[in-house]
């Protein structure tokens, strides 16, 4: 199809306003899939996203609509994620497209992901086509979610679409929207093919399968091309697009959106953002995407040792679809050989861990999640440190800096003394306060990450009765109070439990984790004592009980002290015991305190 008649856009909203209902409505009335084929969350096509009801993948998927004015037009939709976690993936599907819908839920109005979205499509030039969805809530507000567009976006609310994904009601006006406003695709004017990777997935028979936006010339089967990053050449042997399952076409030309395979056999040759381009002709390459800074790490560990170059392969394959997350090997005293994993966030580490579970069947352990410290020693050199194991002796070390963050909190006014209350709780500092209209304010908040990663977003939430939301950037490092907490069994460091954390709250941690140890260690024939230690301090202590054969069974009369001389003569064994037993803590007890 010619480039005029073209419209490539997304869309974009925060996590639950109706993103992938409405991008269904739109398959719909398209005829992209028929009556038979609709069902709730179509593009949504892992077992994970239906189950929780998020987006966590950018979906594409080309439509053909016949407009008004009789013309035929190519739409290539990304339904893309809305929670801060998978912000990555919306700035990867904003760089393939000129337009976006941006989709605001009538009934919440606009929210901390909204914003954050739009400042990514605007810096990407795009032209925004607002929709207010769920207008038929019987609590929808049209006129006051119109004013927050206009105050809080800045973008004439007089466009917004007014529609219900739901119902079906405005698709037509949304559709018409697009082929108005969305401008067609520009070739760049480079003397050959030029193609950017925006996603891609690994298939058992075709290999890595790349999506990709063709910004000049075209691109078909037999044809030779290259991968700029790698310098490698590879003969395409399929393209096509997605209707929503893939299916192959004979060429896709300058503006189109699809996938290409070219028997790319390791996940390792393709770089998100690269360029493929012609192999006899190179063109230049075109802007990538920002390398991005993995914000959470935890250890993953095969729990059958064996299974080790097999997690490491499938690692490798969930990569390719998720490029946002990182891994390298690492081996641990208690747990083995594994991998240091780094992810955008909480949830994100979470699906990552599902993922791995049930589409790869694999079965793994995770350590604690922590952050990346700057520790700076006395002799001035400047470590990252991302694992506690590896943290250096504390007379060794000058300061400790931690990563901080720049959160954006929007809550209704009632509960604003609960909110400053939990960011205090969190060792933040409020920076401002602004009123969004008349029932909500955005609070702008300095948080140390780690106080961030575990329950942060459940109390916002469960504070402000579901109607707080909160997204945050990275702000930089600041010097703190970090000590590391160390967890001893029968006097030796456990490695998998030990964790940085501030010296004020080491304390608690410590015993919460001792008196979790103590219900899974199984009871020896000897005490064993179970120690949280900061340096060589000791902070808090626990004591397993041992097992206790009754040695005075036999004695039913005479002096008393036969018996003390039988418990006297247990108590040496049991001495002896203690010095040269060592405790075997089961994998079980390791999963129950990192579970907890």
């Amino acid at each position: 199809m010619d480039a005029a008649h073209i419209r490539n856009f997304c869309i974009i909203a925060h996590i639950d306003h109706g993103k992938t209902t409405l991008s269904d409505r739109l398959l719909f009335r398209t005829g992209t899939i028929s009556e038979r084929e609709m069902q709730d969350q179509l593009l949504d096509s892992m077992d994970l996203e239906r189950e929780r009801g998020i987006t966590i993948k950018a979906h594409p998927v080309t439509m053909h609509y016949r407009a008004r004015n009789g013309e035929v037009y190519e739409l290539n939709l990304i339904d893309t994620p809305g929670h801060v976690d998978f912000a990555y993936e919306v700035s990867r599907s904003l760089s393939a497209c000129e337009g976006a819908l941006l989709v605001i839920d009538a009934a919440q109005g606009v929210e901390a992901q909204t914003v954050a979205n739009v400042h990514l499509a605007m810096k990407q030039n795009m032209v925004i086509i607002p929709v207010i969805n769920k207008i038929d809530l019987p609590h929808a507000d049209v006129a006051q979610t119109k004013a927050q567009i206009e105050e809080i976006l800045a973008i004439p609310a007089d466009s917004a679409i007014l529609a219900s994904a739901k119902e079906g009601i405005g698709i037509d006006e949304i559709l018409e929207a697009i082929v108005a406003h969305v401008p067609p695709p520009r070739p760049t004017g480079a003397p050959s093919l030029q193609a950017l990777c925006f996603d891609s997935y690994f298939d058992t028979y075709k290999g890595v399968v790349t999506h990709i936006r063709v910004f000049n010339g075209e691109i078909r089967p037999g044809i030779h091309v290259k991968l700029l990053h790698s310098g490698k050449t590879y003969e395409v042997k399929e393209v096509g697009s997605f209707n929503p399952k893939p299916y192959a076409r004979d060429r896709l030309v300058a503006g189109e959106t699809g996938y290409m395979t070219a028997n790319i056999k390791s996940p390792l040759d393709v770089k998100m953002g690269d360029t493929v381009t012609d192999a006899r002709n190179a063109s230049p390459a075109l802007p990538g995407f920002k390398e991005i800074h993995p914000m959470v790490f935890s250890g993953i560990y095969p729990i059958n040792a064996a299974d080790y170059e097999h997690l490491k392969l499938n690692l490798a394959k969930l990569q390719l679809n998720d490029s946002a997350f990182v891994y390298q090997p690492e081996s641990s005293v208690a747990l083995g050989f594994g991998f240091r994993c780094g992810f955008l966030g909480l949830l994100h580490m979470e699906i990552v861990q599902e993922r791995l579970r049930r589409e790869y069947g694999m079965d793994i352990i995770a350590t604690y999640p922590s952050v990346v410290y700057k520790v700076k020693l006395r002799n001035g050199e400047m470590k990252e440190i991302e694992n506690p194991a590896h943290m250096p002796e504390p007379n060794h070390i000058e300061e400790i800096h931690e990563p901080i963050v720049r959160a954006f909190i929007i809550c209704p006014n009632e509960y604003i003394g609960d909110m400053m209350t939990l960011v205090s709780e969190k060792r933040g500092s409020i920076e401002h306060t602004e009123t969004l209209d008349t029932r909500r304010v955005m609070m702008t908040c300095i948080v140390p990450l780690n106080e961030i990663l575990i329950d942060f977003h459940d109390r916002i939430k469960s504070i402000t009765r579901g109607y707080g939301s909160m997204d945050y950037e990275p702000a930089g490092y600041q010097v703190s109070d970090m000590v590391k907490l160390e967890m001893l069994v029968n006097g030796e460091p456990v490695d998998a439990f030990s964790c940085i954390v501030h010296r004020n709250k080491a304390e608690a941690r410590g015993r919460a984790l001792a008196a979790k140890l103590k219900e899974v260690i199984p009871r020896q024939q000897f005490a064993v004592a179970i120690q949280a230690a900061i340096g060589g301090k000791i902070v808090a202590r626990e004591t397993v009980s041992a097992f206790r054969k009754d040695v005075t069974a036999k004695c039913y009369g005479g002096d008393i002290t036969r018996k003390r001389k039988l418990l006297e003569k247990q108590k040496e064994g049991k001495k002896r015991m203690k010095a040269i037993g060592s405790v075997r803590i089961p994998q079980e007890a390791f999963i129950e305190v990192l579970k907890a």
